[in-house]
């Protein structure tokens, strides 16, 4: 975490923190009608930009094709350099391809392509019905401090100036779950909420080796939750 950022967080939400990274979840699929309406029938899609948010897009949008030519000029720059690389740099590169087909392949054999575990009585999906409720922004800053699990965000969906305009939303009391590097031997964005009933919830990183990463590296073993479960 940056200096600024970190400065930030301490004037925004008033906390010392061990680690933060922004993050969202995946879509939420449509729960039981019983469960949604107990949980408080919340919104579980985030709020869309507003006209002045969409603004900015409408302004980028003729640039669009230059920016894909762009793109185009640096994938075919990237073939021809595999073309003519040493051998030893092929292979290197075949390695890379091969660890990320490996980390796709155990992000699927873990589900985390999937947005939680699936059950609708669970703790993780009982805090996910009131994510959007907490605020209609897309993002979460999901912030370690002192054993619990914060997440702030702006109260409604901002296109610019988030960090300014960031508080805390919802807190996870230390012992009821812990946040965990699911994949901790590939490079990747995903992290899991994991709650005391087994229940769990992922989480998308903004960047891969995020602050919270980088952090769970450090400490690897954050203690079991001991379930209520017989």
């Amino acid at each position: 975490m940056s200096r600024s950022t970190d400065r930030t967080i301490r004037n925004r939400l008033g906390v010392a923190t061990d680690a933060g990274a922004w993050c969202t979840i995946g879509k939420i699929p449509e729960p039981p009608a019983d469960v949604y309406q107990a949980a408080g029938a919340g919104p579980l899609r985030p709020a869309f930009l507003r006209p002045l948010g969409m603004l900015g897009a409408v302004l980028v949008a003729p640039f669009m094709p230059i920016a894909m030519l762009f793109s185009l000029l640096a994938s075919g720059e990237e073939a021809l350099r595999r073309l003519l690389s040493t051998k030893e740099e092929r292979d290197r590169a075949g390695a890379s391809d091969l660890d990320v087909e490996r980390r796709d392949k155990a992000i699927a054999e873990l589900g985390l392509d999937q947005t939680f575990d699936g059950n609708w009585h669970g703790a993780a999906a009982q805090f996910l019905l009131r994510w959007y409720s907490h605020s209609s922004h897309h993002q979460r800053f999901v912030v370690l401090a002192q054993g619990r699990i914060l997440l702030a965000a702006p109260p409604k969906r901002v296109s610019v100036r988030r960090d300014e305009r960031m508080r805390v939303v919802a807190e996870i009391p230390v012992g009821e779950a812990v946040l965990e590097d699911p994949l901790p031997a590939y490079e990747s964005n995903k992290l899991r909420i994991c709650f005391k009933d087994g229940s769990w919830l992922a989480l998308t990183s903004e960047e891969s080796r995020s602050d919270l990463h980088k952090y769970l590296m450090r400490h690897p073993e954050p203690g079991e939750i001991q379930s209520t479960e017989a």
